[in-house]
């Protein structure tokens, strides 16, 4: 084998490791990236059962049901609902007609088993992706909140 050839072969080889621990990487992102959606976007969208994401809208009036630790209530965005449960403690600030994101997993029963539920924190604040998503579906009404 010539200098050459054996030059070749390293580059080759360097190549390819570096194409593996690139690809390691990239598995490794995707695994940990968290998707925000609306309703709407739920229902429009095939999401496979038991991917990780995130879903925001307002608490649904009406549809909050308590059952010791465990939870369950829509989430809307005025045009779409979809179905929550949570076990643990809710936010303080978590009540019916209020912006929330939950964080979680949509099962195959079509109902959504959040992880972590997260509510505004005063009467200004609407989550960012919460109050987009109302302003694209024409929902929105400039006094209920503001971006921040």
């Amino acid at each position: 084998m010539t200098r050459k050839q054996r030059r070749l072969y390293f580059v080759l080889l360097g190549m390819l490791a570096l194409g593996g621990a690139t690809a390691l990487v990239l598995t490794a992102i995707s695994d940990t990236l968290v998707y925000f959606y609306t309703p709407s976007q739920m229902a429009g969208q095939a999401i496979g059962p038991g991917r990780r994401l995130r879903v925001g809208g307002l608490v649904e009036q009406g549809s909050v049901v308590k059952d010791k630790a465990n939870v369950a209530f829509t989430i809307t965005d005025l045009t779409a609902t979809l179905p929550v449960t949570y076990t643990g403690v809710l936010p303080d600030l978590f009540r019916e007609g209020q912006g929330v994101v939950a964080e979680g997993r949509l099962e195959r029963d079509g109902v959504f088993h959040a992880s972590e539920v997260l509510a505004k924190h005063d009467e200004k604040y609407m989550p960012k992706e919460v109050a987009d998503a109302l302003k694209k579906s024409g929902r929105w009404q400039e006094g209920e909140g503001t971006k921040q």
